[in-house]
């Protein structure tokens, strides 16, 4: 990352995206909302839902995920002309397939 690697910086921002969103609590769960001001929670944060906490094997579900989804996209841009998209979605899987398969993992 120091490099300022862009394929690797992308597709970890679009990993941490997926795992953040997946994390959102869903909308029909969020607090009723009060009619009157007076009725209205109040201080710091007291409108704040917590977010659903997510399991390793979730979060790694949801990179693996992503890898598959940037795959299948190479895959179907055949054209010659999108061979260097192509070959950024590959490196992008690659990079995520580090950190999953990183050193420790089997």
């Amino acid at each position: 990352m120091r490099a300022r690697d862009k394929t690797a910086v992308s597709a970890l921002r679009s990993a941490i995206a997926a795992l953040d969103n997946a994390g959102a609590v869903p909308a029909g769960t969020a607090a009723p909302q009060a009619a009157a001001l007076e009725a209205s929670p109040l201080g710091a944060g007291a409108t704040e839902a917590a977010r659903r906490e997510l399991s390793e094997r979730e979060a790694a579900d949801i990179v693996r995920s992503e890898v598959d989804e940037r795959l299948l996209a190479a895959a179907e841009l055949t054209a010659p002309a999108h061979a260097g998209r192509a070959g950024l979605l590959r490196t992008e899987a690659a990079v995520l397939l580090r950190f999953l398969d990183g050193p420790g993992r089997a």
